[in-house]
């Protein structure tokens, strides 16, 4: 469905950010983009939805491609209408607007209202708390039910792809597992492919299908979830873990340089 060819992005002609990143996400799946801040995660989002141009950014080398056709010289509203919604990292939600209403919004390009009617019932099912705040002004909801409402934005364009972009950043664990599994549903449920990205290894493993992990702008290794999730570079330097399987704490250590035995 989604393949991105050896892509390079660069922003304002000088600072190349993405440096020969492929990765493909199949019809249905569910994939995870991990890695550290700053790793290149959320610009290969922003690359394929279309949004670089908006932050003077674009791909200087590679193409993306959506079912055969090229998608890397679009604008976002192009894309968007070819079924690639992007949730943005940080809640942004129309503060002003009520609940309900910034649902609504998802569905902006949409004719078809009996069929918009039995979306937002459906997204109500997924996120009962949001029909409860129906009528509550945005702004003042928690940041568990504005993420909660992000999602359920990008569920009311009926995304072919869905891409989050951290998810579970400043929320509760309990309210972390509840997100990811309503996403788990969803993909299944919808038939509808997930593109991950996550700092949070664990929950994001414990819903794909496959993986790729970044750094500094390069994609160092790729697998199944399981392949990953048994990797004891990924389990170490993203889950914490040694080779004994206790935490480690990196506190008191001013540098750790890391192995990267994937290099």
């Amino acid at each position: 469905m989604l393949k991105l060819n050896n892509i390079e992005v660069t922003y304002l002609n000088v600072i190349r950010v993405l440096h020969g990143v492929s990765m493909t996400v199949e019809d249905g799946a569910i994939i995870a983009l991990l890695g550290a801040n700053g790793a290149g995660k959320s610009t290969t989002l922003k690359a394929i939805s279309g949004l670089l141009h908006i932050e003077e950014g674009e791909v200087t080398d590679g193409s993306i491609e959506w079912n055969g056709e090229r998608i890397d010289k679009k604008n976002a509203e192009e894309i968007g209408k070819m079924g690639i919604i992007q949730a943005l990292e940080g809640r942004h939600v129309f503060e002003h607007l009520n609940t309900e209403e910034n649902l609504m919004v998802g569905a902006h390009n949409r004719h078809d209202r009996h069929a918009v009617k039995q979306d937002l019932e459906m997204v109500y099912e997924y996120f009962p708390r949001l029909k409860e705040m129906r009528r509550n002004t945005a702004g003042y909801l928690s940041g568990g039910e504005q993420q909660m409402l992000v999602i359920g934005r990008a569920m009311m364009a009926t995304p072919r792809l869905m891409m989050l972009d951290e998810p579970s950043l400043g929320l509760a664990p309990l309210l972390v597992e509840e997100i990811y599994d309503i996403i788990r549903r969803f993909n299944t449920e919808q038939k509808t492919s997930v593109l991950l990205v996550e700092q949070n290894v664990r929950i994001a493993l414990s819903i794909s299908h496959y993986g790729y992990v970044m750094e500094n702008g390069r994609v160092v290794l790729d697998g199944t979830a399981d392949f990953l999730k048994n990797n004891e570079d990924v389990k170490e330097f993203y889950m914490g873990l040694s080779a004994l399987g206790t935490k480690k704490s990196y506190r008191e250590v001013k540098h750790y340089k890391r192995r990267k035995r994937w290099l």
